[in-house]
């Protein structure tokens, strides 16, 4: 089994030559696309452990690739940006990204959430066994969710925000405890990024997402997962 492939996508040679320096240093293979047509390329043609998306691209830039990919695949992503607004952060969450980082940024740290959005996702992280809760059934071997007898397609963060809330079914979690608990390489995880993963999670489990059944808000408090819908 080869090293994990990172596929690194920047139109900017000092950027990419930084991340595939720590990338390979740290065990990686790194491809590199430059615009965001190569980068549409190289995905559907390579299987990547993850992608490190710069935002702002010629052409098609960084934020219309995220959307391409998500409806084809689940492979994490990470979008590298400029822009530091909050909106701009969440527009990148809302599209399925798994983490989000800001120009400048220290490469060691990069390298640090890399690796750990991919312990998020390996299969030695997985728990034993499916875990069922109502007509919702998580199987972390496949990282796959099956709802009311539909397999629906997922991200790695948003599986991990599932699971956790599926731990305890019926319990409410805080913003604060399920950012803690899904990003605790991020100690400045916003609330909001919640949020934004709960609004993707709603439009894939809910019939009707703007009345959910499954993945209820409890106004002044947070979510919880029911365990009977």
């Amino acid at each position: 089994m080869g090293a994990p492939r990172i596929l690194v996508v920047d139109d900017d040679p000092g950027t990419v030559d930084l991340l595939r320096l720590y990338l390979e240093n740290a065990g990686f293979a790194v491809d590199v696309a430059v615009n965001g047509l190569e980068a549409l390329r190289l995905a559907r043609e390579e299987a990547h452990a993850m992608l490190v998306l710069d935002v702002m691209l010629p052409g098609l830039d960084g934020f219309a690739v995220c959307r391409a990919v998500r409806r084809e695949s689940a492979v994490p992503v990470i979008l590298l940006t400029a822009r530091t607004t909050e909106d701009d952060r969440l527009a990148g969450l809302g599209l399925g990204a798994d983490d989000y980082v800001t120009k400048p940024f220290s490469p060691r740290e990069l390298v640090a959430r890399v690796r750990a959005i991919l312990r998020r996702t390996s299969p030695e992280a997985a728990l034993e066994a499916p875990r069922r809760v109502g007509d919702l059934t998580l199987d972390p071997e496949a990282r796959s969710v099956v709802v009311a007898g539909r397999e629906v397609r997922v991200t790695p963060t948003e599986y991990r925000l599932l699971a956790v809330l599926a731990e305890r079914a019926g319990k409410t979690y805080t913003r604060e405890e399920l950012a803690v608990r899904i990003f605790p390489e991020d100690s400045e995880a916003l609330a909001r990024t919640i949020d934004a993963h709960v609004m993707r999670l709603r439009k894939k489990l809910e019939e009707n997402p703007s009345e959910p059944v499954r993945l209820v808000t409890v106004f002044g408090a947070g979510y919880r997962l029911k365990a009977h819908p």
